[in-house]
């Protein structure tokens, strides 16, 4: 799954890699020899500890803020070159019944996750495009937009988005050798689900055939065989990781 055998190593950008799953896959594709260049609005002690290591960039933008994105895309190909693969990790959570989320909460939730992510991808897409060697788009989803959870509609909307996204553009971008997919990560143990409460908890353990809640760490492999070439025939699908909660 690693590409150190390759004379260059891949150029990786992941949007959201400062913390929880984002944090797990940078790890993850550092150890595995890819170049990442990844952003977040704010740095943390992670990306900090990376800080002048070789074959790593971050900075500092925010996906609903499009020329803080360009900004940060220009500076990771200045050092890095075009990239061979985005990783569309970043995304914010709203939980509560549609009918009483506030129009604020719903305006930040599609600027970020739909409107952000969108723009993000069209502007790597571009780059892959223009460097003429194929490349790979992989967008975090995740299984809400597989099954319906209360309170959870709002998200759902958007990451069912993210899904139908990665049909369109599997279908779209496979004369140009990109490939296209997504993962769906069940409830893991992050700073997403910290908000849950010990009985919300509980039900989700009792209808995990797995018995527990996953870890970021259980992502990342999946996340390598997608980007690597022993992959290199599957586009437009959508993996899910989740212990077994949705069969």
């Amino acid at each position: 799954m690693s590409d150190r055998s390759t004379r260059q190593p891949r150029h990786v950008v992941i949007s959201g890699g400062s913390r929880g799953l984002g944090k797990a896959i940078v790890q993850g594709l550092l150890d595995a020899g890819y170049r990442v260049s990844t952003f977040s609005r704010n740095s943390s002690e992670f990306v900090e500890g990376f800080a002048g290591r070789e074959g790593f960039h971050f900075a500092p933008a925010d996906l609903a803020d499009g020329p803080s994105v360009s900004a940060f895309l220009k500076s990771a190909e200045a050092l890095f070159g075009p990239p061979y693969a985005l990783i569309n990790c970043a995304a914010i959570a709203v939980s509560g019944l549609l009918a009483t989320t506030s129009e604020d909460s719903i305006r930040k939730l599609l600027l970020v996750n739909a409107e952000g992510t969108l723009r993000l991808t069209r502007l790597v897409v571009r780059r892959i495009l223009s460097a003429r060697s194929g490349g790979v788009i992989l967008n975090i989803s995740s299984i809400s937009s597989l099954r319906g959870f209360t309170g959870m509609s709002a998200y759902a909307f958007t990451k069912g988005g993210l899904d139908a996204l990665t049909r369109a553009l599997a279908r779209e971008l496979g004369e140009q050798k990109i490939r296209v997919n997504s993962i769906a990560p069940g409830y893991y143990d992050t700073d997403m689900s910290h908000s849950l409460s010990d009985t919300h908890k509980q039900q989700i353990l009792r209808r995990t055939p797995l018995g527990r809640l996953g870890s970021p760490e259980d992502v990342v492999g999946a996340v390598l065989f997608f980007l690597s070439d022993q992959a290199s025939f599957i586009t437009g699908q959508c993996l899910v990781i989740d212990g077994g909660s949705t069969v």
